[in-house]
């Protein structure tokens, strides 16, 4: 079919693009249409694809900075972040831990091979996955004081639970459904004291759903003084737990991704040509000529890795302790610094594929183009996918150029089902059997709401890897890390 392109009667010119930052092994293997076409032959479509080069890549990283500030250590991966088997072997061989949250990740983690010694407990838990975690060695990040109590009823004085307690409500901090207030840690470390025995008692711990240093340090030094006071009831602490949180870099162009909204916002406002589907406003508040609010999409202009965010955090002076960093105080009160990186560790490390089923026109005008996925293979439902896919042809032989709007629609028959609900910029109109790769969907993106409906099964998880210019694909299922799952790969940056 036809599919006419509307011109804007306005004359403004065309939305920019929203370019995202590709890893160079990614792009190394996107660019091989040989082992593309490969892959997709074995496995077909849709297909996440998994990169555990990238995924140790990152481990490395976050440990440079944390060695470079001359402080003990030990880094969790947080397994909620995906389900992948290839991610948890590889940081199993890579020798960090690993943080679990329910009794389905802890058996996933004792499979991949981590000792109980390397596996903490995070989260809010039932007293089924208490009772499970009672005497086995694995340190259970208490949520609450329910929790801490029912763990010292439950523990064997022969096998004490080592615990730390998650704290919330800091000064300057959005209120947390999660952690026990800091104005009750006093009863807890009462609790924690008085239960010695039953109770090993490692320190304390933080998680903020923020990427702000400032906030963090705030909440680090809130701890450090709670710290103290663990030392006056009689308890020697030895962690401070400083979660995850650190943000992914998504896009390569920030200012570009700026300048996306600001349109998109004269959009919703009635100014210029109409950028979203219908009346989705991504959590603005139009009032009139007015948008206000914050929007429901991640913080896709961010620029700043984890391991900057990280080495500014372990850098930044505490009034209260002369001046001297977080990284300094800890050391020098002998507190191994913990975090819990998911997010960071899946950056970049993940890609989706979808195919091109059909092309449309919907009553309105705007061009739809379908593909074999649904939105939430891609993102939670709830959030919107802000930056712009690659469009590869299924031929493997590529159009002129005539770059195209358009809304990428799901296949779940329901009207919600739409992948993108702003204008998405494509090189050309897609056809049939052409390719979208969405980047970056490790973190979060492929496990956290998959759509499950009209009995669609889940999109099959593959890892690749890259040696001496070629590359391997294997079922994430099957996957073994090799002894050294960070070996290099030969490939340029791209921008």
């Amino acid at each position: 079919m036809t599919v006419r392109l509307r011109p804007d009667p306005a004359g403004h010119a065309e939305p920019p693009a929203l370019p995202a930052h590709w890893d160079s092994l990614v792009a190394a293997f996107l660019a091989d249409r040989r082992a593309l076409d490969e892959v997709l032959r074995r496995f077909g479509t849709p297909l996440h694809l998994l990169f555990p080069q990238v995924f140790a890549r990152n481990i490395d990283r976050l440990a440079a900075v944390l060695d470079e500030a001359h402080t003990g250590y030990r880094i969790f991966y947080a397994h909620k972040v995906n389900r992948s088997r290839a991610f948890v072997r590889t940081a199993a061989a890579h020798g960090i831990g690993v943080d679990v949250a329910s009794a389905g990740e802890l058996e996933s983690a004792l499979t991949a091979g981590f000792d109980a010694g390397r596996i903490e407990a995070t989260g809010p838990k039932g007293e089924a996955l208490l009772r499970e975690l009672v005497g086995t060695g694995v340190t259970v990040n208490v949520d609450n004081e329910w929790e801490l109590g029912t763990l010292a009823d439950l523990a064997d004085p022969a096998a004490p639970v080592p615990v730390l307690l998650r704290v919330s409500g800091f000064a300057g901090s959005q209120v947390s459904r999660f952690g026990i207030p800091v104005h009750r840690v006093d009863r807890a470390l009462e609790v924690s004291a008085q239960h010695r025995d039953r109770l090993l008692f490692r320190g304390m711990a933080f998680h903020l759903d923020t990427g702000d240093t400032a906030e963090r340090v705030r909440a680090a030094d809130t701890c450090f003084a709670l710290l103290e006071q663990a030392y006056s009831a009689g308890l020697v602490p030895s962690v401070l737990d400083i979660g995850g949180g650190l943000r992914q870099v998504f896009t390569a162009d920030g200012a570009r991704f700026d300048d996306y909204v600001h349109r998109l916002r004269a959009a919703l406002a009635g100014h210029g040509t109409a950028m979203s589907w219908g009346n989705n406003t991504f959590g603005y508040q139009v009032d009139g000529g007015a948008v206000r609010g914050t929007p429901v999409f991640h913080k896709y202009a961010n620029t700043v890795s984890a391991a900057e965010m990280l080495a500014g955090f372990l850098a930044a002076p505490l009034a209260r302790h002369d001046g001297r960093s977080v990284a300094q105080v800890a050391a020098d009160n002998l507190l191994d610094l913990w975090l819990e990186p998911g997010k960071a560790l899946a950056d970049h490390a993940g890609i989706t594929v979808a195919r091109v089923e059909f092309v449309k026109e919907a009553s309105d005008g705007s061009v739809l183009v379908h593909l074999d996925i649904s939105r939430d293979t891609v993102t939670p439902a709830d959030q919107e996918v802000m930056v712009d896919p690659l469009l590869l042809p299924g031929d493997g032989i590529e159009p002129a150029r005539h770059p195209v709007g358009v809304f990428l629609a799901g296949r779940l028959c329901l009207e919600r089902d739409l992948v993108t609900t702003h204008t998405v910029r494509l090189p050309w109109l897609p056809r049939p059997g052409d390719l979208i790769v969405f980047p970056n969907t490790a973190g979060y993106h492929m496990d956290l709401s998959a759509a499950a409906a009209a009995m669609h099964p889940p999109v099959e998880k593959v890892a690749v890897t890259g040696h001496d210019g070629r590359f391997l694909a294997t079922p994430d299922a099957d996957y073994r890390p090799p002894s050294s799952p960070a070996a290099n790969f030969d490939a340029p940056e791209v921008p």
